[in-house]
């Protein structure tokens, strides 16, 4: 009887989620995508495809956060196309955004498209525009996480006359 319970024991451990889940931002709709320009006080929508091996997160998913790259900074997750950067600046009033998102739970694979409003400013006035990173974070029911950053544009459109 011990026997058995060494082996179903076993077969446990070879159940154990080791895989990082899988972020996707370069199927085909993805958005942003690396050197895509983003417009203050308008929405986009953020679509990306998520998989995971055994099961995706639920609460509180994956995340978004948006910051600013006026120094050129680097994460390690960036994608390495070249995109051309602004000079170097000090950020005067620089946007920020760090946003949690769920999931249903049971899911392996989602297509997830999400919208997101970005403000023009604050009570400091307009933000600042150039250079900034687009971050993606998501882990799955196991606790594994997986990051991607890109670099974008964040921009004020032209005033049409």
């Amino acid at each position: 009887m011990s026997l058995g319970a060494l082996f179903s024991g076993c077969r446990r451990i070879e159940n154990i989620d080791k895989q990082k889940p899988v972020i996707a931002l370069s199927i085909p709709g993805a958005f942003p995508r690396n050197c895509d320009t983003l417009y203050f006080g308008e929405p986009f929508d953020f679509i990306a495809l998520f998989t995971d091996n055994v099961e995706l997160g639920s609460l509180r998913a994956y995340s978004i956060d948006i910051h600013h790259n006026f120094d050129h900074h680097s994460h390690s997750t960036e994608q390495l196309s070249a995109c051309s950067f602004d000079a170097a600046k000090q950020a005067k009033n620089a946007f920020l955004m760090i946003q949690d998102f769920s999931l249903a739970s049971g899911l392996k694979e989602i297509r997830v498209q999400e919208s997101v409003f970005i403000p023009s400013g604050n009570a400091l006035g307009l933000f600042d525009e150039g250079d900034y990173h687009f971050f993606v974070s998501l882990t799955d029911k196991e606790g594994w996480s997986a990051k991607k950053g890109l670099s974008i544009k964040m921009m004020h459109r032209p005033k049409k006359p």
